[in-house]
């Protein structure tokens, strides 16, 4: 049942062979790997504005110079990660760049960061997008965690079909966001133009009271969350055709000039139409309003608007599981992100993202402004150390014509490295919780990793000298009664040793005797040992008896509990046996001084 479900959603099994077919083109690639940066258009306008609005209606015009200055810093970015790109083809991105240039620990707090940057970027991508569609039908407000939670559990159940499939899917919506946006910004400049602006700008340039830098900076860095995203083309390079990292780099100067171009034409368009930002509808809502009216216009522009939101989520999708795989390669994370499932994509990766980003969404509720400020210190924190490290390989290396780029990385590493520091200084009561999650996750890398080193030195062995002891053997199989099961159990028991003693636990008297007369009758070659149990427990005799095994037998045998077990056949059967095998199975699995074996038998009705 669970394996036809599996199929069905999930599709066939895809052989190792197929891998490189799951490669992207670079035009699915911008789908899937730039649909979070492309998607923040919807929400960067409007994070500025929130911000100036509290110096009154006339401060907005500041939003025109706040978005240029981000304009830049997206050229900056852009330039640093395609240097990055480049010289780090296997992917990885911030986290390869600072474990290998600053250091080890340096690296866990950027590929730490990125994590839960990715976390962030589903839970924010997904609440966004429920904010669109609220903003069309109001009266789904208070439904918007849920709905939230239904968007999380499509995407994760798309991942799971494999990169290619959900690239193909994506694609379409993706260019049709594109495409509505610039729509949008063409019809807006018209209006513009033709003087049919409904409402009045705010005066360009005038002086307003209660505008000061700490405000202007909070408002640059509440801008910065447009940029979120801008690293994971360098983090999933290993998804790109051949040669990739060639078509990677074109993907990330491709997406530079397509989000540069609609987050300007957006802050222009909010500014000329007068847009004020409103708890209950999104800016792009109000300019598409503004342009076209609530007729078919306005309501694909925000279909597609909540679309691309939603599937914006699919960039931590694709770049999440690459970079667990990476610290589980590094032994910093469990092995299981290594292992690709049956659609050749790191299932427990993809699984796990959306169990933690549904998570966050309960948490906070669905609300998109107190999850940003957590988005953007999660993905600043590793652009500064990925700036950082760069800057330094530079810097040692000193190779021909290193000066450009080391003059990018270091304009680069300053700039993300002030928007943290402002993002900490001025929103440190929504983003507080990073001080205290981030420490904790290095702290868990850390523990994962000395477990394996402890559990390396424990199982190394010298193939030179250390050979297999071979020893006697002690097989004890509990028994219940006379049955199938337990005739097989001790036929399987007796064909690896002489050494073989059934143990029967009684209750009462009664029972003692009728197992001891039945036993003599059938007489399988096995001598039974008979417990009593004064207080109708199995468990206890039975380890006592085992605690006396071991003090009879030779300091080099092998005790082995063999323990009799049937299979039912339909899953409702198992809540009408008292599963003592199950039981005992679990008490005993911690002894250091036995071995615990299951006998099966699978019953046919």
């Amino acid at each position: 049942m669970v394996a036809k479900l599996k199929r069905i959603f999930i599709g066939r099994p895809m052989k190792s062979t197929e891998l490189a077919e799951e490669k992207l083109t670079k035009l699915k690639a911008l789908a899937v790997l730039s649909s979070d940066a492309l998607s923040s258009v919807a929400y960067g306008t409007e994070q500025i504005l929130i911000v100036l609005m509290a110096a009154g209606f006339s401060a907005l015009w500041y939003s025109i110079p706040i978005s240029l200055a981000v304009l830049g810093l997206l050229t900056v970015l852009v330039l640093s990660y395609r240097q990055t790109i480049y010289t780090y083809p296997t992917g990885g991105g911030a986290y390869i760049v600072a474990k290998e240039n600053l250091g080890t620990p340096v690296g866990l707090v950027a590929g730490g960061s990125l994590l839960v940057d990715y976390i962030l970027t589903v839970a924010v991508s997904s609440s966004a997008g429920t904010d669109a569609i609220t903003s069309a039908f109001p009266e789904l407000h208070d439904d918007r965690v849920l709905i939230a939670l239904l968007m999380i559990a499509g995407l994760t159940l798309l991942n799971l079909r494999g990169i290619t499939e959900s690239a193909s899917i994506l694609a379409l919506p993706v260019y049709l966001f594109v495409f509505a946006i610039f729509i949008l910004i063409i019809g807006g400049t018209y209006r513009i133009l033709t003087g049919s602006v409904p409402a009045a700008a705010p005066t360009y340039g005038l002086s307003v009271h209660g505008i000061g830098l700490f405000m202007l900076l909070k408002a640059f860095s509440s801008g910065c969350s447009a940029l979120t995203g801008v690293e994971a083309v360098s983090n999933a390079i290993p998804n790109f055709k051949a040669p990739a990292e060639k078509n990677a780099a074109r993907t990330l100067v491709m997406m530079g000039l397509i989000l540069g171009a609609m987050f300007i034409g957006i802050s222009l368009m909010a500014y000329y139409f007068g847009i004020a930002p409103d708890p209950k509808e999104t800016v792009v809502s109000k300019i598409a309003e503004a342009t076209f009216g609530r007729g078919f216009a306005y309501y694909a522009i925000q279909g597609v608007t909540a679309l691309i939101l939603f599937l914006a989520a699919n960039t931590a999708f694709a770049a999440f599981p690459l970079l667990a795989f990476m610290l589980a390669k590094d032994k910093f994370m469990p092995h299981m992100f290594k292992v690709r499932g049956d659609r050749l994509g790191f299932s427990n990766g993809i699984i796990v993202l959306g169990i933690f980003s549904a998570i966050l969404i309960i948490l906070f509720e669905g609300d998109t402004e107190n999850l940003i400020p957590l988005y953007a210190v999660g993905v600043f924190i590793p652009f500064t150390l990925s700036q950082a490290g760069m800057m330094k390989r530079w810097f040692t290396k000193k190779t021909a014509g290193w000066v450009l780029p080391f003059c990018i990385n270091t304009l680069g590493m300053l700039t993300t490295l002030t928007i943290t520091l402002i993002f900490i200084v001025t929103k440190f009561s929504q983003v507080w919780m990073v001080f205290l999650f981030l420490p904790a996750v290095i702290f868990i890398f850390l523990k994962i990793n000395r477990h394996y080193q402890d559990i390396a030195q424990q199982l190394k062995l010298d193939i030179a000298t250390e050979k297999p002891v071979v020893s006697g053997s002690v097989i004890v199989i509990p028994v219940a009664g006379i049955t199938t099961v337990v005739s097989e159990t001790i036929g399987y028991a007796k064909s690896l040793t002489n050494n073989v003693v059934a143990v029967y636990v009684g209750f009462d008297d009664e029972s003692v005797e009728k197992m001891e007369q039945r036993w003599e009758e059938w007489n399988p070659g096995v001598r039974l040992i008979v417990l009593r149990s004064r207080y109708r427990s199995i468990i206890r005799p039975l380890v006592k008896f085992i605690d006396t095994v071991e003090w009879k037998r030779a300091a080099t045998d092998h005790v082995t509990i063999m323990i009799p077990q049937f299979i039912v056949k339909k899953w409702w059967h198992h809540f009408l046996h008292n599963q003592t095998s199950l039981q005992i199975r679990a008490y005993l699995f911690a002894r250091r001084d036995i071995t615990i074996a299951t006998v099966p038998y699978r019953l046919e009705k």
